[in-house]
């Protein structure tokens, strides 16, 4: 993965906390700190699909449709307790 540097400004506490953290974890503060931005846009982005999906799945038609299908594979499934992992 290419890196790219950057310079942010930061309170003086935060970093601090930030160092601390990733001591704790064993990482450098840059890796830390890539993580927990990855992991914050990550959770931006479920947070969209996730809206996209309540605002689909609020339509009374879609959601129907939705209920009638889970049914249907429900009715032909076979049951949990006969799959053999």
């Amino acid at each position: 993965m290419a890196l790219v540097k950057t310079a942010i400004a930061v309170p003086k506490e935060l970093l601090a906390e930030i160092d601390q953290a990733a001591r704790s974890r064993g990482e450098s503060r840059s890796r830390y700190i890539t993580r927990v931005l990855r992991a914050a846009s990550r959770a931006r982005r479920d947070a969209e699909i996730t809206r996209r999906l309540n605002e689909l799945f609020a339509e009374e038609a879609v959601a129907g449709a939705q209920v009638a299908e889970a049914e249907t594979l429900d009715q032909i499934g076979t049951s949990w307790t006969d799959e053999r992992w």
